[in-house]
């Protein structure tokens, strides 16, 4: 038990020791004034029963507090988990939000991805094809140049070897 119920259960028995030990005390009848009329009973048994009365009350009291704080407890709880459901659900709608963005933007990057692979593609190809078209020049450049020294040296004289 905590401390404070054991100091009342303390007190309450030293109470009902009191009263053993007092009892003929406590019943000797005496003359009690109620306001309007006097009465003649036991004093100390009145002020025993008011004191009962009072436990009671302050008893009753205490009982109400406790169902009061419970009842509020389980609002609050229903409240919290009301509002942990509905923050759950904020939040895997986030999710679903995110997980949609970032495959949107992954769509995007691809899309861009391929745009940029189809361009380089084209340019090498066009690259290419300039690069041919200069290897073709050039040999007929070079061809040309050579048919032009083939023409040089028959303009100019058979070759020794052909002379003897």
């Amino acid at each position: 038990m905590r401390l404070p119920t054991l100091v009342l259960l303390f007190i309450l028995l030293l109470m009902a020791a009191f009263s053993v030990l007092n009892w003929g005390v406590f019943m000797a009848p005496t003359d009690v004034s109620l306001g309007f009329t006097t009465v003649q009973l036991p004093l100390g048994l009145f002020m025993l029963g008011l004191l009962v009365l009072v436990c009671a009350l302050f008893l009753l009291y205490v009982v109400y507090l406790q169902a009061t704080a419970l009842l509020d407890t389980r609002r609050h709880t229903r409240e919290l988990r009301s509002n942990r459901e509905l923050a759950d659900q904020a939040e895997a709608s986030r999710f679903t939000e995110l997980r949609a963005f970032l495959e949107a933007g992954q769509a995007q990057g691809s899309a861009r991805h391929d745009e940029a692979q189809a361009a380089l593609l084209t340019r090498i190809a066009q690259l290419e094809q300039t690069l041919r078209e200069v290897v073709e020049q050039q040999a007929n450049s070079l061809a040309a140049s050579i048919g032009e020294l083939e023409d040089r040296l028959e303009a100019s004289g058979p070759p020794a070897a052909d002379r003897g």
